[in-house]
C-alpha cells in the first residue's frame, strides 16, 4: 500500500502531509468529516479510501500523503467524533458525572452507529480522545483511588457502554430483517416461553417471571448497569 510505513507509527506525530509540492489543499479534518459523513449515511463499510477521495474530489492515491493507511483514516474519524464529547465542569459528585458521560456516549453512539465497531483503546490516545480523558479523570478527582484504578473504571463505563448500545444496534438491525414486525415475532416467542414455564421443568424461571412478568424498562438496566459499575468501585 502506497505510504505504508515499514515501523509503528502513529498518525498524530506526522506531518498534515508528506512530500514535496504546493500547499496541502486538505486537512486531516477535511478528510475525517468526508469519512464520517460516508459512515454516517451508509455503515463503516462503505468507509474507503477512494471513496473518501471521490467525497474531496481528488485521487486516491493523492489521499495517501495525507493519510498512509486506512487505519490511520480510522483513527482521524475517532478523533473527529471525541470531539463531540460533552466537556463540563466536574460537579463534585464523581459518581453523578460518570452517569452523565455514560449516557452522553451513548448518545454519540447513536448518532454515529458504526461507532461501537471501532472503539479500541489503539485508537484511544488521539488529541480529542485525550481531552476527553482528561475530563473523566477531572470528574474523578474526588474520588480517592490511584489513577490506575481510575483508568479503569472509565474503561469499564466504557465497556458497559459500547455492549449495551451494541445489542441495541443488533437488535434493531435484526427487527429490520425481519419479513414481520418485532410486535409479533415477541408476542409468538411470549407465548412460547409462557408455555415452557407453566410445564413446571423451569421453577426458578417461573418464579422469576411470577414476580415481574412486566415489559423491560430499558433506560432503566442501562442505568442500574452503569451505576453497579460505579458501585463496584465505590
Amino acid at each position: 500500500m502506497a505510504g505504508r510505513a515499514a515501523v509503528p507509527e502513529v498518525i498524530w506525530s506526522r506531518p498534515e502531509r508528506t512530500g514535496r509540492g504546493p500547499r496541502p489543499a486538505y486537512t486531516r479534518a477535511d478528510i475525517a468529516a468526508a469519512a464520517v459523513r460516508i459512515a454516517d449515511a451508509e455503515g463503516l463499510d462503505a468507509v474507503s479510501m477512494r471513496r473518501v477521495a471521490g467525497e474531496l474530489g481528488c485521487g486516491t492515491m493523492s489521499l495517501y500523503n495525507y493519510v498512509p493507511r486506512k487505519e490511520d483514516l480510522y483513527e482521524l474519524m475517532m478523533d473527529a467524533v471525541s470531539g463531540e464529547h460533552e466537556l463540563w465542569e466536574p460537579s463534585g459528585d464523581w459518581r453523578a458525572d460518570m452517569i452523565r458521560v455514560a449516557h452522553r456516549t451513548r448518545a454519540l453512539m447513536h448518532r454515529h452507529t458504526w461507532l461501537p465497531r471501532l472503539m479500541s483503546p489503539v485508537y484511544g490516545f488521539s488529541p480529542n480522545a485525550l481531552r476527553y480523558l482528561e475530563h473523566c479523570l477531572a470528574c474523578l478527582d474526588p474520588f480517592e483511588a490511584p489513577h490506575g484504578t481510575k483508568m479503569e473504571l472509565i474503561a469499564m463505563v466504557n465497556g458497559v457502554v459500547t455492549t449495551y448500545v451494541g445489542n441495541e444496534f443488533a437488535t434493531a438491525e435484526r427487527t429490520r430483517s425481519l419479513p414481520w414486525s418485532a410486535e409479533q415475532e415477541n408476542a409468538v416467542r411470549i407465548a412460547y416461553l409462557g408455555r415452557q414455564v407453566a410445564s413446571g421443568a423451569y421453577p426458578r424461571l417461573a418464579a422469576a417471571f411470577a414476580e415481574d412478568a412486566g415489559p423491560i424498562d430499558l433506560e432503566g438496566v442501562f442505568e442500574r448497569a452503569v451505576t453497579r459499575v460505579l458501585d463496584g468501585f465505590a
